[in-house]
């Protein structure tokens, strides 16, 4: 290991599996600058299925940091650093503790963002961490005193389907983790119910599809809607049993219409004309510019959005950037 073409990185990234697809263009133009390297990538167990998505990663280290055993799970990752012979690491933490975990591996090169003094001490190159920009920007900026290749949008590893014409994937749901949490990022299952018939009605073809984390809302779209025995209407609810499973119904979809969720950026990835309901989330980090995703917002005038994760960490009691009705949903989709 260690000549240009061949190196061993370890790459960290904490967060959802959304974040996790953010993160693949950096990955992706790493193997490109050392095109024999191995990659191995620590994460969150919650978002290790996005091994599935790509071939780039070679291997993970599951690290719960976000569980009640915080300090012992990153001593077990500078552990794992330390016995896998790394020769470079890149972490996407903005935390000001990342780059003494960094340090402590003991890998001789290490990358990751400014934090103030002792990042620019303690790393190889500190890069300045710019929220204001897409969020696969953000991450490739970290890679940029490496290589010059510069991958902008994820690439995933699916087997895609015939597009099936005149279709409308409906994915509406979001983790139940954000909605724990207090985020409310999409509009209610009955408005969703109307736009289902809406669209039947307008001589689309609609499947529906959600994950585990989306039974309930699933349940109540179909409690609701009337074209639930229309031949203009399938319920594929549970038949995908994996994120690589959506990804290659997304692939056969002539549109896609999603919440601010995972599902989004698999749809991204695979260029699929998608169409996202956004509220108090920030469009311009979560999609790229591209007439391929279109973002559907309320007409609220709120002077604080997008708020969340900028001006707070849970959606308000309000939440009128989310009174979109199903008649301006469908209108958008169907323009």
């Amino acid at each position: 290991m260690g000549n240009n073409g061949s190196k061993n990185i370890l790459a960290i990234n904490f967060g959802g599996i959304g974040d996790e697809i953010f993160f693949l263009p950096t990955l992706i133009s790493l193997k490109k600058e050392f095109p024999d390297s191995k990659i191995t990538l620590a994460l969150e167990p919650r978002s290790k299925s996005v091994k599935d998505l790509t071939n780039i990663i070679d291997n993970l280290f599951l690290i719960d940091i976000k569980g009640k055993n915080k300090y012992f799970e990153i001593l077990k990752l500078i552990f794992q650093a330390r016995r896998g012979n790394f020769d470079m690491a890149i972490s996407a933490g903005g935390n000001k503790f990342m780059s003494i975990i960094l340090w402590l591996t003991g890998i001789k090169e290490r990358y990751g963002y400014d934090t103030g003094a002792l990042s620019r001490k303690l790393l190889t190159k500190a890069i300045p961490l710019n929220k204001n920009q897409y969020a696969c920007a953000m991450y490739h900026d970290l890679v940029r005193p490496v290589t010059e290749h510069n991958t902008e949008l994820p690439i995933i590893n699916i087997t895609p389907r015939n597009k099936l014409e005149n279709t409308v994937l409906i994915h509406p749901g979001v983790s139940k983790m954000s909605i724990s949490k207090g985020c409310i990022k999409t509009v209610g299952a009955e408005v969703w119910a109307d736009v289902v018939d809406l669209l039947v009605q307008r001589g689309k073809k609609v499947i529906l599809a959600g994950g585990p984390d989306d039974r309930e809302c699933i349940e109540t779209i179909l409690n609701k809607i009337s074209c639930k025995d229309s031949d203009n209407f399938e319920n594929y609810y549970g038949k995908t049993k994996s994120l690589k499973d959506l990804g290659e119904l997304i692939s056969g979809a002539e549109k896609f219409l999603c919440s601010d969720s995972a599902p989004l950026h698999v749809a991204v990835a695979l260029k699929t004309q998608t169409y996202v309901i956004f509220g108090s989330t920030d469009d311009n980090k979560l999609i790229p510019k591209s007439d391929k995703v279109v973002p559907i917002k309320a007409n609220d005038n709120c002077p604080l959005k997008p708020c969340l994760w900028e001006r707070r960490m849970t959606t308000c009691e309000s939440l009128d950037c989310l009174k979109i009705t199903a008649e301006d949903i469908v209108n958008k989709v169907l323009s």
